[in-house]
């Protein structure tokens, strides 16, 4: 069987252990070098002739992770590996994937341009902000599911006969709803109002939570002022406690102090970005498993849906 070789990136070399543990074999050498002014240099020490080849780095910011993965995936190309795959547990601006004004950027499509550019042969990440990014892509895109790391703990950790669902907005209720669906649970949904960028002017809670613990769920949380506004209007409605699932903890600006101060019981987000504080309401789970599966069944030819649960 071709051999397989997992590089870590600089931004998540946190996690590619973690992987390359769960997978059984450490991370090959990558060197990152930087000239004087900064300008970035990977060096692959050992040969990729023909492997296959996965790069690990989310690209939160600043942009040079990104830019340090564009990269390494050129070298990795250019050193004649067999079939390379950028493994990005967060994939950065996401969330501007439509013109939704005049003049603005499909940022998404052109991350998927150079990504296709740079050489890569196959995107492997976890809870897109939005599906169908998938289609920006023409190489193919292992779009994987959180679902399969909160199901099983929310299942072991809370008493399931008590939870409302709720979707902090409503482009997320798909996202609520397999939870919902999953469990057999009521899914609510809060209706937010913004003026501007990360600034949430109203909220409003459809349906009913009275006497309910409510589990909110989301893709990301970056000031987090969208979960706690929806906390507080839950609570406000009667609800017994809430807490939020969250994958990706971008966890920018006042976040931090935010959630300290929020109605919140309990965040819960996965390690696809490194934390930048600290919180007692934060608890992390672990994708470091779920990756290192995803890899194996790449590497074997093996189905990676079979390691979702089914949503229905």
């Amino acid at each position: 069987m071709v051999e397989v070789k997992l590089f870590s990136g600089t931004q998540s070399r946190y996690l590619a252990e973690k992987i390359a543990d769960f997978y059984g074999q450490p991370l090959a050498d990558l060197q990152i070098n930087r000239f004087s002014d900064g300008e970035i240099q990977p060096v692959i020490n050992e040969s990729v002739r023909g492997a296959y080849v996965f790069l690990i780095q989310s690209t939160a910011q600043p942009t040079e992770n990104l830019f340090e993965l564009l990269l390494t995936i050129d070298a990795a190309k250019r050193a004649s590996a067999g079939y390379i795959t950028a493994v990005i547990p967060y994939f950065g601006y996401a969330r501007q994937d439509r013109k939704d004004k005049p003049r603005v950027p499909i940022s998404a499509k052109l991350i998927a341009n150079l990504l296709e550019a740079a050489g890569a042969d196959r995107i492997m990440t976890m809870d897109f902000h939005a599906e169908q990014i998938q289609g920006f892509f023409d190489i193919p895109v292992d779009h994987l599911k959180s679902e399969a790391i909160y199901f099983p703990y929310l299942q072991e950790e809370l008493d399931m006969s008590n939870v409302i669902f709720a979707s902090p907005d409503v482009g997320g209720v798909k996202r609520a709803r397999a939870f919902a669906k999953h469990f057999g649970r009521e899914l609510v949904i809060c209706d937010k109002h913004r003026e501007k960028a990360n600034e949430v002017a109203g909220m409003t809670v459809i349906g009913e939570v009275e006497g309910a613990d409510v589990v909110l769920v989301d893709d990301l949380v970056d000031t987090a002022g969208t979960l706690c506004r929806a906390a507080e209007a839950i609570i406000q409605k009667g609800a017994r406690s809430v807490r939020a699932l969250c994958t990706h903890p971008v966890l920018s600006g006042k976040a931090y102090e935010n959630i300290d101060n929020s109605l919140l019981k309990e965040l819960l987000v996965c390690d696809t970005i490194p934390l930048k504080g600290s919180s007692p309401k934060i608890k992390v789970l672990s994708s470091g498993k779920l990756f290192a599966r995803a890899i194996r069944n790449t590497h074997e030819h093996r189905s990676i849906s079979a390691l979702f649960v089914d949503r229905g």
